[in-house]
């Protein structure tokens, strides 16, 4: 039977086939809906875990017991697992283990647009890469066979266009594995300095096996084209676009092991053409191993590094023709600028901040969204959890008075992932930071993933709770207060009385999403005839707030009666009907 899938589902089809027993992740746009498919078969464990790199952990715990098992996250999510994957390389797996890891070339939800292709080749670990669903399956249950056969981790490389477009899958029935015996081997899996020394040897006997099977594997695929001058050597999304773009103009090499690439095929390849180009997104991974073995290829000369690819941009750059840039389509559609739903709980929060004028040390969330106009009030983002580190060392660098206007914010998913111990270093250091937990009772950016403060696991089942205040006063944070930023005048007295604190102290700014089930507002807000047009609502940023014909109008169909307005609006002239 064949089924439409997205790509992030057609690998949780495929580690449903392949067996897998065991799959922990983290969620982070653009993979997070491979756990989230992976939930719909009874037969594996799944699981959110704080942080990628208690994810990684679990897996490789769960391949050293003998099951097959999976990790999912994005490229910068690889980061946070880097410490235990590069010594996974060297302990190398009993049952499968493979990490899915899905880049962002474009930045569509990303701080960065880094290549984790760097990853597998640092690491010393195969790399599949799939360019379309049906291999996204078929691919995934290879890279346990592969995993198994040469006693290595594999990583299966996705991006934003694989994982989130869809083609037809061919579906199978599930693999029986059964569990592998497992057998005490310290000096296979206990890396101490005397173990590991003897493992490396066992890696780069690994790497050479793997080339060898790289050169003979029928992922590495060349298309040989009659009457053509040109090859193309491309991979993943870029071979949908390059056949998209050129057809049967060109011949292609598509490489679908990344890592270690097959020298000789490329080589044979590439003998064959008067030219050749290497189209692959951001960095000259491919590009640079051709050049090593003394190819002529054309690459990056003509391609960017910078964000995706299109096929008129492939055609232009091997062919010279030049898209057609006459098409209209009518109207200039005005900008869509990001901005928070209407009825966040944060807005409340980055109102007051900015009421302040306080310096704000920020997160990866939606409050990121906190540093667009109107609110404009955080000062920086820098990754998962720095927000509460980098106040503390804004601190220590300019002293108590200027600590006084700064805080930290930070998620409450979020701060379980790599806030704590940020929070314990500033206890620990004698900071005396202010840190403002945004708890909305959900992981908000990546569309609603329960985590250790819900109280609920990823199948919605009923699980210890971790408190917030009694977590920070563990931590030795004496001063905790729980506030409702919707309350405005309350939160930022509270705002003031900690930030003056001469010691740390700890704000949990509480209100759930408004876009949760449970979360049921009533009516809408209106503006009355008591409105003065003083446009206070207007610094919100409120989606269902606009000015028409310079009066200030709320719209009915957005508003979902939160009521931080009626709040806000220093006449009273906002009210809200039922």
């Amino acid at each position: 039977m064949k089924k439409l899938l997205l790509g992030n589902a057609a690998v949780a089809r495929g580690a449903y086939e392949a067996g897998v027993r065991v799959v922990s992740s983290y969620p982070g746009t653009p993979s997070t809906e491979i756990t989230e498919n992976i939930v719909n078969y009874e037969e594996i464990y799944a699981e959110w875990a704080p942080n990628e790199k208690v994810a990684a952990e679990v897996a490789i715990g769960a391949s050293i017991a003998g099951a097959r098992s999976m990790a999912c996250m994005k490229h910068v999510g690889l980061n946070v697992m880097a410490d235990p994957v590069f010594t996974a390389s060297y302990t190398g797996v009993n049952g499968g283990l493979v990490f899915c890891v899905a880049d962002d070339p474009g930045m569509h939800s990303s701080q960065n647009e880094q290549d984790s292709r760097h990853y597998a080749i640092a690491a010393k670990l195969p790399m599949l890469e799939p360019s379309d669903s049906g291999e996204c399956k078929e691919f995934t249950k290879l890279a346990f066979s592969i995993s198994e056969e040469f006693d290595t981790p594999v990583f299966l490389r996705l991006s934003t266009r694989i994982s989130h477009s869809q083609s037809l899958v061919e579906l199978n029935d599930r693999e029986n594995d059964e569990l592998k015996p497992y057998e005490k081997n310290p000096a296979k899996y206990v890396m101490a300095p005397a173990n590991a020394i003897k493992r490396h040897v066992d890696v780069e006997k690994r790497m050479l096996d793997l080339t060898e099977y790289s050169e003979n594997s029928p992922l590495n695929i060349a298309e040989i084209n009659d009457n053509t001058e040109i090859g193309v050597i491309c991979s993943g999304t870029t071979y949908l676009y390059a056949h998209e773009a050129l057809g049967d103009k060109v011949s292609y090499l598509k490489i679908g092991m990344i890592h270690p690439l097959p020298s000789k095929k490329i080589t044979d390849f590439a003998q064959k053409f008067k030219k050749v180009y290497v189209i692959e997104e951001l960095d000259p991974i491919i590009e640079t191993h051709c050049k090593a073995l003394g190819l002529d290829v054309i690459g990056k000369e003509v391609f960017t590094l910078l964000y995706e690819y299109t096929p008129s941009m492939i055609k232009k750059a091997v062919l010279g023709i030049k898209p057609n840039e006459d098409v209209t389509v009518g109207e200039v559609l005005p900008g869509r600028p990001p901005v928070m739903c209407a009825g966040c709980p944060h807005r409340g929060t980055f109102y007051v901040l900015k009421k302040l004028g306080l310096t704000v040390s920020g997160d990866i969330g939606c409050y990121t969204l906190g540093a667009m106009a109107p609110l404009s009030s955080v000062d920086s983002t820098i990754c998962m959890g720095a927000s509460i580190s980098a106040a503390h060392g804004m601190s220590k660098a300019r002293g108590p008075e200027f600590t006084k206007k700064l805080v930290s914010v930070i998620g409450d998913s979020t701060f379980m992932h790599s806030g704590i111990t940020g929070l314990s270093d500033i206890v620990y250091n004698k900071g005396i930071s202010t840190v403002i937990i945004l708890d909305n009772s959900i992981t908000g950016m990546t569309g609603h993933q329960d985590n250790p403060t819900t109280g609920y696991t990823i199948r919605g089942e009923e699980t210890k709770q971790v408190n917030l205040v009694m977590l920070s006063k563990a931590l030795g944070v004496e001063h905790v207060v729980v506030a409702d930023p919707f309350d405005v005048k309350e939160f930022e007295r509270v705002v003031k009385e900690e930030t003056e604190r001469e010691e740390p102290s700890v704000i949990i700014a509480q209100r759930p999403c408004a876009l949760l089930k449970r979360v049921k507002y009533k009516g809408h807000c209106v503006i009355t005839d008591k409105c003065k047009n003083c446009k206070m609502c207007m610094k919100l940023g409120c989606p269902a707030i606009s000015i028409e014909d310079n009066k200030v109008k709320i719209d009915t169909t957005q508003c979902n009666g939160c009521g931080l307005c009626v709040n806000v609006c220093p006449f009273g002239a906002i009210s809200k009907e039922e």
